[in-house]
């Protein structure tokens, strides 16, 4: 790629992590970072980052967790093949592999499976909205209305017993989560995400744990800015260094 098409080069992680994107686009930006530092993830855990685009939630997961194994699963070719170089960049290969794939490919990740998964599903249902003109950005912005209970299947198969999927979504999207996990996954833990504490929550981590039949857990909110617009102390930890977000405290 040239000119307007050549992809940036962005720090993410207060700069410990360099990652290439497309110019244009879908971009990660703050979403993915907290997807990834909300992973209860520990040494010798295998993590599966599903539609991981250029890779940044499993290679932010990666580097702060340096006993962790990661997968990045991506069905865009363009997308993958980056994240392919910002694994190289990053001196990461040696624990992080890419695997150009559909999630709805039932030959995916056969014979292995993951401790932990993280997923950022597209937020957008196909039709309910304007479509972003660049094809690779509707990918990852839209899909089909049925397209969540695929991604609900691929969770269930290659998630091993007890192991943990963690999502970020849309908060309205909250009933959509609820009924693919029924029967899949309990111990259900989501954590409202607020612009500002007096604001409505527009975002919502999920966890939850493959067999558990536990109940549901509504966790302290999370607020990402303060009154004067600037990160919260905990979020720009999150943003910088890495630090970890406990879903459950």
């Amino acid at each position: 790629m040239t000119g307007a098409d050549a992809p940036t080069d962005d720090a993410f992680l207060g700069g410990r992590l360099r990652l290439l994107q497309p110019a244009r686009g879908y971009r990660a930006g703050v979403d993915a970072v907290l997807l990834a530092a909300s992973a209860p993830v520990a040494a010798g855990d295998d993590v599966i980052d599903a539609g991981s685009g250029v890779g940044t939630v499993g290679l932010c997961v990666a580097w702060r967790c340096p006993g962790v194994s990661v997968t990045l699963i991506e069905r865009e070719s363009v997308l993958a093949g980056l994240a392919r170089q910002n694994v190289a960049r990053n001196d990461l290969a040696g624990r992080v592999r890419v695997v150009a794939a559909d999630l709805g490919d039932p030959s995916v990740l056969a014979a292995d499976g993951c401790d932990h998964l993280l997923a950022n599903p597209p937020y957008q249902i196909v039709g309910r909205g304007r479509r972003p003109p660049d094809a690779i950005k509707a990918a990852a912005h839209e899909m089909p209305a049925e397209a969540l209970e695929t991604w609900a299947r691929f969770f269930a198969r290659v998630v091993r017993p007890g192991g943990t999927v963690t999502i970020i979504h849309r908060a309205d999207a909250l009933s959509d989560l609820f009924a693919v996990l029924d029967g899949r996954f309990g111990a259900v833990l989501v954590k409202p995400v607020h612009p500002r504490p007096e604001q409505p929550a527009i975002r919502v981590l999920v966890r939850a744990i493959k067999g558990s039949r536990a109940p549901l857990t509504i966790a302290p909110p999370l607020a990402l800015h303060a009154a004067d617009g600037s990160f919260t102390p905990q979020l720009d930890a999150v943003l910088r260094d890495g630090v970890a977000v406990d879903l459950g405290a």
